[in-house]
């Protein structure tokens, strides 16, 4: 899928992958020898917000060497850093991904993702058509500006514990404890499920 004001015209950040390649990220995805696994968080509060998160689960099952494994429920929460009523509520959501990509072609993949979107980034807190942030990478730890592994700040936010959970309950922040132990710490953060709402695996 793509973004509302683009229907017409393919992603411009997927090019086509040679069969040769499709069966070998299959192979390693198959038998797990050389797959990792990555947690990908998702959010948008600009424009068509379901779309643009749908759009970004479709952009990365259609990047080489990634598959996207488990797609959270999606929620609905207020923008932070940012006075109430300024901006819209956020949708957030949480993929699962497994990639034989290492971390630092993964994160070109997820700006370019973003890019496609036109994402902004002209403030800290200013709003997003889309979101694309790795989270955590087969449990790496690294102060890497670039790619701080994991997110600094994901044990502190309820937008990516809480649909983290629901795909994968038995998870852990590395270096931070298990989801289920740090969700009570951000229980006030008004995190509203949106039943109404869904995306879609891809095939």
């Amino acid at each position: 899928m793509t973004p509302s004001n683009a229907a017409s015209s393919p992603d411009p950040t997927v090019q086509p992958v040679p069969a040769s390649v499709v069966r070998q990220v299959d192979a390693a995805d198959s038998t797990l020898h050389n797959p990792m696994r990555a947690v990908i968080s998702l959010g948008a509060n600009m424009g068509n917000r379901l779309e643009n998160l749908q759009g970004a689960v479709d952009a990365l099952e259609d990047t080489p060497g990634v598959r996207v494994k488990a797609v959270s429920r999606v929620y609905e929460t207020s923008p932070f850093g940012v006075t109430e009523g300024e901006q819209s509520d956020y949708f957030n959501a949480v993929v699962l991904v497994k990639t034989t990509l290492p971390p630092s072609s993964l994160l070109e993949r997820a700006q370019a993702i973003e890019e496609a979107f036109e994402r902004v980034r002209d403030e800290r807190w200013g709003p997003r058509t889309l979101d694309v942030d790795i989270v955590s990478y087969q449990g790496v730890l690294s102060t890497d500006p670039n790619l701080t592994l994991p997110h600094p700040r994901a044990h502190e936010r309820a937008f990516v514990l809480v649909p983290w959970h629901d795909v994968d309950p038995g998870a852990e922040v590395p270096g931070r404890g298990p989801l289920r132990e740090l969700l009570p710490s951000v229980d006030g953060q008004g995190v509203v499920l949106r039943e109404d709402l869904s995306l879609v695996l891809p095939d």
